[in-house]
């Protein structure tokens, strides 16, 4: 064990400074005696290039459809020229923020039989990301769709033989998978910065109405309006309700609550840093106590899971918690804790913090350690973490936009990308357990590797 450390310790020493994204480091890391905290710019290369113009529709107007198209439209050679959604208002909008050319229907597969569109962005309510995503790809269309892939843990099988049937790009969007933080953290690990992996967590805080699922209801929201029929048409029939079309996220017949919009972020975040094809065993506890407004999710949520020893990592668990009142305005972040430190993770910067130690020469303990027969240079004391932190150069377009990049790239030079349905499959799978572990009160099984639903060993 002692000489793998040291092996891990070596490594990382050397591979340090042998990175694609630190181009600039302040205050010679780790240096003896140094008492300002090391930093280090994080950069992204570009340069890429593009021969074809990529025409994009969106399906799915809302405020995360419009923030996608707005990031893809950053990206040099794309073109929007189709919008879908069921609600009038938001077709208007669309014309008058886009452009009165835009294509607006509220049928999505009048733009899945286009020519002119090459690439679709599927930001509708869950409930409707795996039909669209399938219908897509046999319609010969790139996909980038929101995530959680899949509503519910059947559906991933058919999104994933789409994608391998048609050879289409089909991109999920977990964006801090593409981010230059989680690019540099995934660096750290493999070079041994924090020692032997054992232990993750993660934590999403929110309290302002928008972020809780509170959105706005416009004035003129109705039947005549909203194609509501169309809406429910793939699940339980109801008569109208506003609030379970404006603010699905609330509504398990659309949603799938907080572990599906935010603990998926941090499963995807942590597959990709640590290689990982996802957790066994899967634990949740939380409940509603504060957003009593009809909803039928919680507003706290606390989940365990349970990592096991594969080529790529050692056993680890996980916690995760999100908390949507949270009076300290919290913060997002990833923190992977190791045997010889720890790294907190965000899009934009990674904070290392590396234990240290030197022999003991304290008398006491030396003669404790000499009637155990424990030698000398075994003796170790601990000392305050060395620590680094890593940090995006100021104008970092952000993952968003290094995600979008990816997605079209692939689609230029029939690439690939990170986050296809495989990956994406299992980054939801345990967040969409997590919701069956709460409302079952049980802890459920997964099987990573065969992406089934397993059982108790």
């Amino acid at each position: 064990m002692k000489e793998k450390q040291e092996s891990s310790r070596r490594s990382f020493i050397k591979k340090l400074t042998t990175t694609t994204a630190a181009v600039a480091v302040g205050n010679s890391l780790f240096a003896a005696g140094n008492t300002v905290k090391p930093f280090a710019i994080l950069k992204r290369q570009l340069g890429y290039e593009y021969n074809d113009q990529i025409n994009i529709a969106l399906i799915g107007a809302g405020g995360m459809g419009n923030s996608d198209t707005d990031t893809a439209l950053k990206v040099p050679g794309v073109k929007l020229v189709a919008v879908c959604d069921l609600y009038d208002g938001r077709l208007k909008d669309a014309k008058t923020k886009y452009g009165a050319d835009i294509f607006t229907t509220k049928v999505y597969k009048e733009i899945l039989n286009r020519k002119d569109i090459d690439a679709v962005i599927i930001a509708t309510p869950d409930h409707w990301h795996q039909q669209i995503s399938v219908d897509a790809m046999h319609a010969g269309k790139h996909v980038y769709c929101e995530k959680p892939m899949v509503h519910a843990i059947s559906e991933g099988p058919a999104v994933i033989k789409a994608q391998q049937e048609t050879g289409k790009i089909f991109q999920v969007g977990s964006q801090g998978v593409s981010s230059l933080g989680n690019e540099k953290a995934h660096e750290l690990l493999k070079s041994g910065a924090i020692g032997q992996l054992n232990y993750a967590e993660g934590f999403w805080a929110r309290r302002e109405p928008l972020e809780v699922w509170q959105y706005p209801i416009p004035a003129d929201a109705s039947t005549q309006t909203v194609d509501w029929e169309t809406y429910i048409s793939n699940t339980k029939k109801r008569d109208y309700d506003s609030k379970r079309f404006f603010r699905w996220r609330n509504y398990t017949d659309y949603g799938t609550g907080m572990a599906g919009d935010l603990f998926v972020h941090l499963f995807s975040s942590l597959h990709f840093i640590t290689d990982s094809i996802g957790p066994n065993k899967i634990y949740a506890s939380g409940g509603l106590r504060f957003w009593n407004d009809g909803r039928e999710v919680p507003d706290v949520l606390l989940g365990t899971f349970d990592y096991g020893k594969t080529q790529a990592h050692p056993a680890f668990n996980l916690s995760l918690r999100c908390n949507f009142v949270d009076g300290t305005s919290g913060t997002t972040y990833l923190k992977l804790v190791g045997s010889e430190g720890s790294m907190d993770i965000t899009w934009d910067k990674v904070t290392l913090k590396r234990n240290k130690t030197f022999a003991s020469d304290d008398p006491f303990y030396l003669d404790k350690l000499k009637k155990a027969g424990v030698g000398y240079a075994e003796r170790k004391k601990m000392l305050p973490p060395e620590e680094i932190t890593y940090d995006a150069d100021k104008g970092y377009m952000g993952g968003p936009y290094d995600h979008m990049v990816n997605f079209f790239t692939a689609i230029r030079n029939n690439g690939k990308v990170t986050e296809d349905a495989i990956f994406g499959y299992r980054a939801a799978a345990p967040a969409l357990l997590c919701n069956d572990s709460y409302y079952k009160d049980s802890p459920m099984f997964w099987d990573p590797e065969r992406m089934q639903v397993g059982k108790k060993n």
